[in-house]
């Protein structure tokens, strides 16, 4: 028998009679990794997914109701006749017609501190914006007037 196991056998029988001795420590070789793993490093990623903010669609473009006509992360554009305006700025389409871009003079609430962050400094300038409107197509005229109020 190898010297390691006589020493765990007599170790075992030292124990049936009632009294302990120490066993033969064992040496337990480990390997380590010559090379660290990939994937450790701290830069912030260089290649994000782009969000393509903008215009959707273009001036006198024929738009169903819904569709969106501009995604901003700033009030870059404003809504005007027939344009929704969603929580994350974006313009969209509340009935069919023709989209109209017009550049158009804002007379913002100074009070609000929002609008001094924003257009600090600006106080007593004419600020233009450009406006989303969506005109709707004239009907086809096609009812009959059956009672009138």
């Amino acid at each position: 028998m190898t010297t390691l196991t006589n020493a765990l056998v007599a170790g075992f029988q030292n124990a049936k009679q009632g009294f302990m001795q120490p066993i033969a420590s064992v040496v337990v070789c480990t390997r380590n990794a010559s090379k660290k793993t990939g994937g450790s490093s701290r830069n912030p990623p260089r290649h994000t997914r782009p969000k393509h903010r903008g215009w959707r669609v273009q001036d006198g473009t024929f738009v169903q109701a819904g569709t969106l006509l501009a995604t901003q992360l700033h009030t870059r554009f404003h809504p005007g006749l027939h344009v929704g305006f969603g929580r994350d700025g974006t313009l969209f389409a509340l009935e069919a017609g023709r989209v109209m871009v017009t550049c158009e003079k804002i007379d913002p609430n100074w009070d609000h501190t929002w609008i001094n962050g924003n257009y600090e400094g600006r106080q007593g300038h004419v600020i233009y914006k450009k406006h989303f409107n969506v005109i709707p197509e004239p009907q086809h005229n096609v009812f009959k007037l059956i009672d009138a109020i």
